[in-house]
C-alpha cells in the first residue's frame, strides 16, 4: 500500500514538472513570469512614451525608434502563453508604427490587439491615436474613462490623451488640469517627465482665448524672434497704431521704422555702452534684455511719458560710482532703464531674485501677456 502511493506521488511530480517545461513555467509559481511580463511590458513604455511625447520632433529620433522596435521584435520572439500580455504587447507595436508612419499597420495591429486581449489599456490608447480629429479623439476618451470609472488602471494614460486632445482643440486650461491628474494617478514617472514641458505650456496658454491660429503656433514654442514681436504686437494689440498710423503695413516695414524709433535694440549685448552699426536681423532670437527694451519703449510710449526711458539712470547711473541694484545689469548700458523699468512694474521679474538674466530667450506667452496688459491699461 505505501509502495502504491509512493508511486503515485512521484507520477504527480513528474507530471508537475514536465508541465512546467512544456509551458515555459508559465503557470502558477508563475509568478516569476508574470513579473516578467510587467517589465518587459515598462520596458517597452519607457522607450515608446518619451517618442509619442515628443509629437513631430520625433521623426528626428530615429536611432531611438530604431531600437525600441528592435526591442518589440525581440519580445514577441519569446513565446509566452500570457493573452494579456501578448495583447499589450502588440498594442505598443501599433503605437510604435504610428511613430514609423506605417498608419495601416497600427490599424491592423489595433484589431490583432483588441482580438487578442479585448479593452487592454495600450490598445485603447492605439485605437484613440488612430482618430486623427481631436473632437471624436475627446469622445472616445470620455468614453473609454467612463467605463474605468475611478479605477487606477487606466486612468493616468486616459487623461495624458485627453490633456493631448484639449491642447489641440485649444482648451488649455482644461488640458493642463487633465495632465495633472495625470501625474498623480500612479503612472510611470516617464509621462510626467516627458509631459510636463506639454502641461506647462498648458498653463501659459490658458489666457489666450481669442487669438489667432497664427498667434498660437508662435506662442507654443520656447522662442520668438523679432518678427513674433512684431506679430503679436500688431495682430492683438493696438500698441503699434503710433507707428502705422492705423495703416496695414507690413511686418518688414514695420521692423525697419521700430529700428529708426529706437524700439527694437541694434543688438542684445547689454555689456556694450553704445549701439553698433550693424542692424538687427528679424529672425533673430529675442533675450529678455532685447524684450525689455521693446516693452519698455511701448509702456513709455502708451502713457506718452518719454521721461521714463530715463528714469533709472538719472537715479543710479550717474556720478563718479554708477550702482546698479541689478546683480547682473550694468549701471551704463543702454538697457539699463528698460530692464529696471520692467521689473519695477513686475512686467518682467528677477529669476532668482537677485539677478536678471538678459542674455535668456523670452517665451511668446509671456510677452503677449504683456503686451495686453499695456494696451489694456
Amino acid at each position: 500500500m505505501k509502495s502504491f502511493k509512493l508511486t503515485v506521488f512521484i507520477i504527480t511530480i513528474v507530471a508537475l514538472f514536465s508541465s512546467c517545461i512544456t509551458t515555459g513555467g508559465d503557470i502558477s509559481i508563475a509568478g516569476h513570469g508574470s513579473s516578467q511580463s510587467e517589465a518587459n511590458l515598462a520596458r517597452v513604455e519607457t522607450a515608446i512614451v518619451p517618442l509619442e511625447a515628443a509629437g513631430n520632433d520625433a521623426r528626428g529620433r530615429q536611432s531611438e525608434i530604431t531600437a525600441a522596435r528592435r526591442m518589440i521584435t525581440e519580445l514577441e520572439a519569446t513565446a509566452v502563453a500570457d493573452a494579456d500580455y501578448s495583447g499589450k504587447l502588440v498594442a505598443w507595436s501599433g503605437r510604435l508604427a504610428i511613430l514609423e508612419g506605417k498608419y495601416s499597420d497600427a490599424q491592423r495591429l489595433y484589431r490583432q490587439s483588441n482580438s487578442t486581449s479585448p479593452g487592454n489599456i495600450p490598445a485603447v490608447i492605439l485605437s484613440i491615436r488612430l482618430e486623427g480629429d481631436p473632437a471624436k479623439r475627446m469622445e472616445m476618451i470620455e468614453r473609454e474613462l467612463a467605463i474605468v470609472g475611478q479605477r487606477s488602471s487606466g486612468v493616468g494614460e486616459l487623461n495624458i490623451e485627453r490633456g493631448r486632445a484639449l491642447m489641440d482643440l485649444a482648451r488649455f486650461s482644461e488640458a493642463a488640469g487633465s495632465f495633472d491628474v495625470a501625474f498623480t494617478a500612479g503612472l510611470n514617472n516617464i509621462y510626467a517627465e516627458h509631459y510636463r514641458a506639454t502641461r506647462d505650456r498648458a498653463w501659459d496658454l490658458r489666457n489666450t482665448t481669442g487669438v489667432s491660429a497664427g498667434t498660437l503656433t508662435m506662442l507654443g514654442r520656447e522662442s520668438i524672434t523679432w518678427n513674433d514681436c512684431i506679430a503679436l504686437a500688431k495682430n492683438e494689440t493696438q500698441l503699434l497704431r503710433f507707428i502705422s498710423g492705423g495703416r496695414n503695413l507690413s511686418d518688414a516695414d514695420l521692423f525697419t521704422r521700430l529700428i529708426d524709433r529706437g524700439f527694437i535694440p541694434f543688438t542684445q549685448d547689454i555689456t556694450l555702452t553704445e549701439w553698433p552699426l550693424a542692424r538687427p536681423r528679424a529672425d533673430e532670437t529675442v533675450t529678455r534684455a532685447g524684450a525689455a527694451l521693446f516693452i519698455w519703449r511701448l509702456y513709455a510710449e502708451a502713457r506718452g511719458d518719454r521721461s521714463l526711458l530715463s528714469r533709472y539712470s538719472a537715479r543710479y547711473a550717474t556720478g563718479a560710482n554708477p550702482r546698479s541694484p541689478i546683480a547682473d545689469i550694468p549701471p551704463l548700458s543702454p538697457f539699463f532703464d528698460s530692464i529696471l523699468g520692467c521689473v519695477e512694474t513686475e512686467m518682467l521679474s528677477l529669476p532668482d531674485g537677485r539677478n536678471f538674466r538678459p542674455d535668456q530667450p523670452i517665451r511668446g506667452t509671456e510677452l503677449l501677456t504683456i503686451l495686453r496688459r499695456i494696451d489694456n491699461n
